[in-house]
């Protein structure tokens, strides 16, 4: 990625809002009343205009397009945050990870086990970093950024189980980076956001994580809620690229309504962490995590629920796209960092 294409695309996006909206289509993208961010339209006409056939679309493509993207409006670093790149032991390998340090630590707060989004297909540690280094911060807290591995080289469960092994090593390792002792929690966006609602579950009953951050999660891969339908055609996640993403992922005869692949669907929500649901508006997954909020707070779960109506799906890997996207990550942080703290109200 050439700095000069990085300083073309921020200097087209720097237009005002009524110059994107009459480059994308002359009039607000809304639907349910909710209207799109203007830099996210502008970016959303711009995909159509480029889209590759999906017929012509491989995972090598897809996974470079989404890291040309993530260099592009991943945003700046953030200061008083240190890097360590550590190996946690899985079943058969080891897993690589990215350990976020703080320099001003709290030792109140739970170490944060972070998943990253890709339909367990794409993605990478660059898609979530700076919400990574955010929390870190704001919070004191050390934050572990898993590189979980990817189908269709290695299909359900393997990412899952990598993910599993991260949370009980950050568990079992927490006091060693400043954290309590034995307490850990998890957190992802959208297929991290999916993993993470399953190990709240996994492990409600050997090592419950202290808080479960769920950030536009995929819960239900049987949905057929108002959302797919009315976001189907939305960028970045479309009808199509879940269905990609799905056929990649799901080996042959896998159960869709199975929990460890719906979590959504398990029966009794009773007992789980405490929950931070975040949702975005142009997304086909809104319905379903809101849904799923409302069900833990049936349940009696601690749970918080807020829709960031003007962003669309994967908005966490934007954050330097628009200002309305780097608002969102910061609220997160700090809404996140009293809760790894075991301060939910």
């Amino acid at each position: 990625m050439s700095w000069l294409r990085k300083a073309l695309v921020h200097l087209a996006l720097s237009r005002s809002d009524e110059a994107l909206i009459k480059a994308s289509g002359g009039q607000p993208r809304v639907v349910r009343g909710m209207t799109l961010d203007p830099r996210m339209q502008f970016l959303e006409a711009k995909a159509r205009e480029r889209a590759i056939p999906w017929d012509s679309m491989s995972v090598a493509l897809l996974r470079a397009q989404t890291e040309a993207g993530a260099e592009i409006f991943g945003g700046g670093k953030v200061p008083g945050v240190r890097i360590e790149k550590v190996y946690v032991t899985g079943r058969s390998h080891s897993v690589p990870c990215r350990l976020y340090l703080p320099t001003v630590r709290d030792n109140a707060a739970a170490m944060l086990v972070y998943f990253h989004f890709g339909g367990g297909v794409i993605g990478s540690l660059e898609t979530c970093h700076r919400l990574c280094a955010l929390i870190a911060k704001e919070a004191g807290a050390p934050v572990l950024s898993v590189d979980y591995r990817l189908a269709p080289e290695h299909k359900f469960p393997a990412g899952l189980e990598d993910c599993m092994a991260a949370y009980s090593w950050a568990v079992d390792n927490a006091a060693r980076y400043g954290a309590p002792v034995g307490k850990a929690a998890v957190g992802g966006d959208s297929m991290g956001g999916h993993f993470s609602a399953i190990m709240a579950q996994e492990f409600r009953k050997t090592k419950p994580p202290v808080l479960q951050l769920l950030i536009y999660p995929a819960v239900d891969f049987m949905s057929e809620t108002p959302s797919v339908h009315d976001f189907a055609d939305a960028w970045p996640l479309t009808a199509e690229t879940i269905d990609f993403f799905m056929k990649q992922y799901l080996p042959e005869h896998a159960d869709p309504s199975d929990p460890r692949i719906s979590p959504i669907r398990t029966q009794d929500l009773r007992g789980l962490a405490p929950a931070l649901i975040y949702t975005a508006g142009f997304d086909m997954l809104l319905d379903q995590g809101a849904a799923y909020a409302e069900l833990l707070q049936d349940a009696g779960v601690k749970t918080r629920y807020h829709c960031f109506e003007s962003l669309p799906h994967g908005f966490v890997a934007f954050p330097s796209a628009t200002r309305a996207a780097e608002q969102a990550l910061r609220r997160i942080a700090q809404e996140t960092a009293p809760a790894l703290k075991g301060q939910f109200s």
